[in-house]
């Protein structure tokens, strides 16, 4: 197969213009400069397939379901949004049905149809539980993600923790040792609790802002850290409920399209009706699009997930004015390159052939995966 395009961003430096992408089977052989002969030209701007490095599901099932055909087709969904590569992510519950949940999302690991597993919880404060059972979360042992870690068999890519909960500093040294992403979020750490897990490895800040104390003048807490440490990248989730409009714009010029990454945090509901959901243990009402936890009075509580696809997102950011080029490294070659995904986050030779084609608003137009057209 044979594909061109007036404008192709690749995702590696000095690849944006006019090019030729030639596909055998699932892998790019070439990316030639300018328009081939007798090739089809697409009538938009083709990018690298989106990365979503932070997902809970979406068309109505949690990644977590014990139903495989349903997260496949949960999958397909986000794939048809743009997110040709997917982590599923999973949500505070006790032990014993985590390592059950790492069991069955391994298999979709080894088989492709996953990026990697993402543990959300338990290790979370209190504090910032967020949309997480408060009587489920508790410290990061040693025993514990040896145990996680066993039931993984190396398709854990990331763990979100409170680096500020006791042992916290040192699993994050101890999942870096161990080639696994260690992630700051929901956390009430102070700036130096901070400093000291970013200083043991940690690289990521999942959902930045969200389940995280707000900058104060004199209290800092972990934004300031984590938007200036150049070690570390941040998570924004950009639909325009989690963040306002003028803090997304802050945090890209802060840190940067090469340390910005772009997720969804997308739950079940994402795809579906307003109505009442489940998130891990907890019921979830979405009104206008919008997920929250229903409280014990019945009562709309903190905001739990999205309702987000990529492809929504990326438009929205590129509605803010960020040029289309950054827009594209913080949905696809930046979470590649933090997560260590060699074969996707770039349209260059001996990658995978996943491409999204967009209008120059931002808006999809059509999804390469794997050299075929969903």
């Amino acid at each position: 197969m044979r594909l061109a395009a007036g404008r192709v961003i690749t995702g590696v430096v000095g690849g944006d213009g006019p090019a030729t992408l030639t596909i055998t089977d699932d892998r790019i052989v070439s990316v030639s400069p300018g328009i081939a002969p007798d090739t089809e030209v697409l009538d938009g701007v083709l990018v690298p397939g989106f990365v979503d490095t932070h997902c809970h599901g979406g068309a109505g099932v949690d990644f977590t379901s014990p139903d495989p055909d349903a997260v496949l087709a949960a999958i397909e969904f986000h794939r048809l949004h743009g997110s040709t590569t997917v982590f599923a992510s999973t949500v505070t519950a006790p032990i014993d049905e985590i390592v059950a949940q790492i069991s069955r999302l391994r298999p979709l690991v080894e088989m492709g149809e996953v990026g990697g597993i993402h543990l959300e919880g338990p290790f979370l404060a209190e504090e910032r539980k967020g949309a997480h059972e408060a009587s489920l979360l508790c410290d990061p042992t040693i025993e514990c993600l040896e145990r996680l870690l066993e039931a993984a068999a190396g398709t854990i890519a990331m763990v979100t923790l409170a680096p500020e909960l006791a042992g916290g500093v040192e699993a994050v040294t101890w999942l870096a040792q161990r080639g696994i992403v260690a992630a700051i979020g929901h956390s009430d750490a102070d700036a130096a609790t901070t400093r000291s897990a970013v200083n043991a490895g940690a690289i990521v800040a999942t959902h930045l802002f969200n389940a995280m104390p707000s900058v104060h003048h004199r209290r800092p807490g972990p934004v300031p850290v984590l938007l200036a440490d150049e070690r570390v990248a941040v998570e924004l989730i950009c639909d325009g409920v989690h963040l306002a409009p003028e803090v997304v714009a802050m945090a890209i010029t802060a840190a940067g399209p090469q340390r910005t990454i772009l997720v969804t945090d997308a739950m079940s509901a994402t795809g579906q009706p307003d109505g009442d959901y489940r998130l891990g243990a907890l019921d979830v009402r979405v009104t206008d699009g919008v997920a929250r936890i229903v409280q014990a009075d019945g009562s709309r509580g903190p905001i739990a997930g999205s309702t987000l696809t990529m492809s929504a997102a990326v438009q929205f950011v590129v509605g803010l004015g960020i040029p289309i080029e950054d827009v594209v490294m913080m949905a696809s070659v930046t979470p590649a390159r933090v997560h260590g995904l060699a074969d996707v986050g770039a349209l260059a030779p001996g990658r995978r052939a996943d491409a999204c084609l967009l209008d120059p608003s931002g808006r999809l137009l059509r999804v390469l995966r794997r050299g075929v057209w969903l």
